[in-house]
């Protein structure tokens, strides 16, 4: 990718004419270049450059992505320390101090990098503080794919790696990408091992509230495999979870009520708790029996016969479960339903079935082919 430079000239006048630019800006900077070169020329002009960060000066935008050109040439050693010093103040911003600038400045230089440069971590890890802070992550690349790529090219340890998982869920949060943001957090908490889960416990006790918040959620049994949220087995956390993965609404319900200062805490709310309990625990009839009365249906998701109707029709929106409703006989007929959980007896059912068709296939075969040879 090639970055958009301030003028076609030598890099020693270049740095001339972005200090006597910056200087004439305000900045306390001397024009003249310094004797080290131009990476003390850089450093120099990176320290002084706020000043085109704070306006509306049509021409702030060559000037910076000039500093990037000079940047992007320098040798590898001496180019790292002066990318942290850039985006250190690419990332600190007040409202309004043109973060789509800083956006595209940030961009430039991470894409202008070698793909394997460590240094490159820096620079994403800036890229997605400014997306979050002007609510723009949909503009970088955040696929996990992707990601876990760099994280092998750039050769991260443990520490930042996590590091980057991480702002790159809070973001996702802050930008309300809360079905991205899951699979990131599973994937942060998915690289803990016994030995460190421990350590994991905020990033665990965060992820739990923020599925069970997320109105589109609704399917939490892949989170209790993750070593720190196993970790945290035995506190009141857990147990909620456990609840919203196997439970019905009277054990939420129950536990609510014993427990109703940490649930508020936690800033769940209990009205939208009991609607996600309520559609649980009809999956979970749905998966058992193809037939529900009315008066289970009212019994167990504690509803009133004229609410019947209205629910039926919210769960099969969510496409979690097809079914119909028959007045006459006062009864729900099932059709299909999401498994709330998918274990060993739910593979063996799957198997069951890919078996038998696999038969009814064959046998349906058989018979076309006896057809065309009569």
């Amino acid at each position: 990718m090639s970055v958009p430079a301030f003028i076609d000239i030598t890099e020693e006048d270049q740095a001339s004419e972005l200090r006597a630019y910056i200087k004439g800006k305000g900045a306390e900077i001397s024009e003249e270049n310094s004797p080290e070169g131009l990476h003390m020329d850089l450093t120099q002009i990176i320290d002084a450059c706020d000043v085109c960060l704070q306006d509306d000066d049509k021409d702030a935008e060559s000037v910076m992505n000039s500093i990037v050109s000079l940047l992007l040439i320098l040798e590898t050693e001496k180019q790292e320390a002066l990318v942290q010093r850039l985006c250190e103040k690419l990332v600190q911003f007040r409202e309004g101090e043109r973060p789509s600038l800083r956006m595209q400045l940030l961009s430039n230089l991470f894409h202008g990098m070698d793909e394997n440069s460590p240094a490159r971590y820096t620079v994403y890890c800036s890229l997605i503080k400014v997306a979050s802070a002007c609510n723009a992550i949909a503009f970088i690349p955040t696929d996990l794919d992707q990601v876990r790529r760099w994280i092998v090219d750039w050769d991260l340890d443990t520490e930042k790696k996590h590091t980057l998982l991480r702002l790159l869920y809070e973001a996702l949060v802050d930008c309300k990408k809360s079905e991205t943001a899951a699979k990131v957090m599973v994937e942060l908490l998915g690289s803990y091992t016994e030995d460190n889960a421990s350590q994991a416990r905020l990033d665990a006790h965060r992820c739990i509230v923020n599925a069970l918040k997320d109105p589109t959620t609704f399917l939490f049994d892949h989170l209790l495999a993750l070593k720190p949220v196993r970790f945290l087995e035995g506190e009141l956390i857990h147990d909620l979870l456990t609840i919203f993965v196997s439970g019905k609404l009277s054990a939420y319900v129950k536990f609510y009520q014993s427990n109703k200062d940490f649930v508020d805490s936690l800033g769940l709310l209990h009205e939208q708790n009991t609607v996600k309990m309520r559609l649980l625990t009809f999956l979970s009839m749905a998966v058992e029996l193809q037939e529900i009365s009315f008066d289970t249906m009212e019994q167990e998701l504690q509803i009133g016969a004229e609410e019947v109707e209205a629910f039926v029709i919210e769960a099969v929106r969510t496409k979690m479960v097809h079914s119909k409703i028959d007045q006459t006989q006062r009864k729900v007929v099932v059709s299909y339903s999401t498994y709330r959980t998918f274990g060993r007896p739910q593979w063996q059912q799957l198997h069951e079935n890919l078996t038998s068709w696999k038969q009814k296939l064959s046998s349906v075969k058989t018979s076309l082919q006896t057809l065309t040879t009569t």
